[in-house]
């Protein structure tokens, strides 16, 4: 055996047991066999926005920055590392309140180091993106639809891809295919050069895809989490996305390179919707936790609590022009709040909501979707009964009342003019509503389909 290999072997007998103390002729991947450890069993705890002991267990850099007690990992000093200190013993230190690590996992972490505690390529998830466009036998339900800023397409979701129909919903130009067999949210950049989509497969991974909108080729996919992603944004300056996911936690990536530039635990439960401010420097995020919250996008940290928790929160829309979002959920109300901070956390017990603007009327049923008009001056919800209201911004004066959706509604979006709002939802029908009459437009089908072999979804409706 090679000296330095047989060193490492008689380090490593001295921290596990024999029958686990494995020579380190074969390679340990830092993503496939260290990273699961600690996401297992350390990341709970060494996570930015909670690194105990300022130790940061999420990334490679992180993990060798170390914490306040110095270097976590010394490359190739199994001894000196104070990662494996901590784990090994009859009353290991970490994790802490917490089984310890099993000997096998022990064995892996100390190999890992003993080799130079190197970081290799992230495991690529495999690609599932389809060689040709998915047939349809039957409508699926859409899940989000939005109209991009020049008012020439609007896109679609559907099952592994996006579909790019017409704006007038005259017929689809393009058929832009994914990896994610779902996909939850979109939006156009505000200048319209890029458009937005994430999703991913449940408990597989979470997905960001980002297309450019005039030669309609995919820019990037950012692949991240074991979840899906939901209520994508993306910055004024397209610098940056943003995603809130199952995991509980709120993610912002770089448009440039997919590198992970924030992610904040504040979150109690899934989240379902992101905002930016009109900085860029803030991020609004939406839960099922019932919490609405502000964040600092450079730190991760929360700055503000924005509501005063009642319902699981489902949707969020952001106005148009002004540092204002709308919030939406079980409890079926729209409420209105500045995405600013009010100088304080809400204490337990406290009903002040000093970011709160107005809330309007009861819909009797579950927000699933809220849209504002292209000047924020009109704001819409459809909810899971299928209603779709549309009120005053400024006063939540009802201008209209539509009910003729089939099931629910999951998706709404104004066009650029303002003349006429799509609805989206279960049946997989896409409806054109003028938004003063509530008078049906159009409609059609959200992907195509031969009629004779329609399967006919039933309504939800009671």
């Amino acid at each position: 055996m090679n000296p330095l290999r047989f060193h490492a072997f008689l380090v490593i007998s001295m921290y596990v047991p024999c029958s686990l103390a494995i020579a380190d002729d074969v390679p340990i991947s830092y993503h496939r066999d260290v990273l699961p450890i600690f996401r297992t069993n350390c990341i709970v705890c060494h996570k930015p926005g909670k690194a105990r002991g300022g130790l940061d267990l999420t990334t490679h850099a992180a993990l060798l920055k170390g914490g306040d007690a110095g270097l976590a990992v010394k490359a190739g000093d199994i001894q000196g590392s104070r990662l494996i200190q901590t784990i090994c013993g009859e009353e290991p230190e970490m994790p802490k309140d917490s089984e310890p690590l099993m000997q096998k996992e022990i064995a892996i972490l100390s190999r890992w180091i003993a080799q130079g505690a190197l970081r290799d390529e992230p495991v690529e998830t495999l690609a599932r993106r389809p060689a040709e466009p998915p047939t349809y036998h039957a409508l699926p339900s859409v899940h989000a639809l939005s109209f991009s800023p020049d008012g020439t397409l609007l896109a679609i979701v559907g099952r592994h891809e996006i579909l790019l129909h017409q704006s007038d919903g005259s017929g689809i130009v393009a058929r832009l295919a994914g990896d994610s067999p779902r996909l939850e949210s979109i939006a156009f950049s505000r200048d319209g050069s890029l458009l937005v989509a994430s999703g991913g497969s449940v408990s597989e991974f979470g997905e960001i895809q980002i297309w450019d909108t005039a030669t309609r080729q995919l820019q990037r996919s950012i692949k991240a989490s074991s979840d899906a992603f939901y209520g994508v944004s993306i910055s004024p300056d397209n610098r940056q996305v943003a995603v809130g996911c199952a995991d509980k936690l709120v993610r912002v990536f770089s448009v440039a390179d997919g590198s992970e530039a924030m992610r904040s635990d504040n979150h109690l439960d899934w989240v379902f919707g992101s905002a930016f401010t009109n900085d860029g420097l803030r991020l609004a995020t939406v839960s099922r936790d019932k919490a609405a919250k502000l964040i600092d996008i450079v730190t991760g940290h929360l700055i503000d609590d924005i509501n005063q928790t009642r319902d699981a929160l489902i949707c969020l829309a952001r106005h148009p022009i002004d540092d204002l979002i709308a919030t939406g959920g079980t409890e079926g109300k729209i409420r209105l709040f500045r995405m600013q901070p009010r100088g304080g956390r809400l204490a337990e017990g406290d009903n002040k909501e000093e970011s709160f603007v107005r809330e309007f009327e009861h819909m009797g049923s579950p927000i699933q979707a809220i849209a504002f008009g292209p000047d924020g001056s009109t704001i819409a919800c459809g909810t899971l009964s299928g209603q779709l209201r549309l009120f005053k911004t400024e006063n939540g004066q009802r201008l209209s009342q539509i009910k003729g959706s089939r099931g629910p509604i999951f998706a709404l979006s104004f066009t650029p003019d303002g003349k006429q709002i799509a609805s989206g939802g279960y049946d997989g029908r896409i409806r054109f509503y003028n938004p003063t009459s509530g008078e049906v437009v159009k409609e059609f089908d959200s992907v195509p389909i031969d009629p004779e072999k329609v399967v006919k979804k039933e309504s939800t409706n009671n």
